[in-house]
């Protein structure tokens, strides 16, 4: 056996090990595997250089999962630890990491962040994305809940990958949605985007979708929003976000930007 330790955890963790019988493994990659459980919700193992998610479990010590399992290894939960195939992760020490931005912060300083947002320039070239993004973010913007969810059956899905195009931009538009409207109005907009995009898409693609709705977003996001609120430099934490798959971050940002800028000059 191969023993390594878990550094942090999300929220969610707890429960989706309370709930996982019989996990399967979903994905294996170098640097990470997904799980899924019954029902259908994801588990991410991954390494410190991934960061935090809002369904991540980090390791303290890197290791090789496409080494070590494939899609047949045997998982075991037990109170402590998660047996993967070989691997024993520790779950002792594992510290929690809250995957909700500082919306509170961002709508009290929105006008700002957007004038300053206003000056940055990201093309869009998914050409099957922008026949949709004008319609879904004037639909954001005014609460246009059946535009809202007409649009979003279009987008979800669309593409290619395990986290397709039309998702990526959906899921930068709800973040968008969580900074210039107020808690509950953002709450009601995604989880309606949610409610019809998740049965239309992958598992993990879902997974961030349903996250995105609770207001939830990765540790890349929660730099560049730190960035926005605190006045710093942002072009290093786009830059990460940017880096994300092959178009995934791109097309994110472009969801996020695209809702701002229409927000602006409305």
């Amino acid at each position: 056996m191969y023993d390594i330790h878990a550094l942090s955890r999300a929220p969610s963790f707890t429960g989706w090990l309370a709930l996982s019988d019989q996990p399967i493994i979903l994905h294996i990659f170098d640097e990470a595997c997904n799980l899924i459980n019954g029902r259908r919700e994801i588990l991410s193992i991954v390494h410190a250089e991934i960061g935090n998610g809002p369904f991540n479990l980090v390791l303290k010590e890197p290791v090789l999962f496409t080494k070590h399992l494939d899609v047949e290894s045997k998982i075991s939960i037990q109170e402590t630890q998660i047996l993967l195939g070989d691997l024993t992760i520790s779950l002792a020490g594992a510290r929690m990491w809250n995957p909700i931005p500082r919306w509170d912060e961002l709508r009290k300083q929105k006008d700002k962040i957007v004038r300053r947002l206003a000056l940055l320039q990201l093309d869009n070239e998914n050409e099957s994305i922008l026949q949709f993004s004008n319609s879904l973010t004037d639909a954001i913007i005014n609460i246009d809940i059946p535009a809202i969810k007409n649009i979003s059956s279009k987008l979800a899905g669309l593409g290619i990958g395990l986290t397709p195009a039309g998702d990526d931009f959906l899921m930068g538009a709800m973040y968008a949605a969580w900074m210039i409207h107020q808690q509950d109005a953002a709450k009601m907009i995604t989880e309606e985007i949610a409610n019809v995009a998740v049965p239309l898409t992958t598992s993990l693609s879902g997974a961030w979708l349903r996250s995105a709705a609770k207001g939830e977003a990765g540790e890349l996001w929660h730099e560049f929003f730190t960035a926005l609120i605190e006045d710093k430099n942002i072009y290093l934490p786009m830059s990460k976000i940017l880096s994300v798959g092959e178009t995934s971050g791109s097309d994110a940002l472009a969801g996020f930007l695209e809702t701002i800028d229409r927000w602006r000059q409305s």
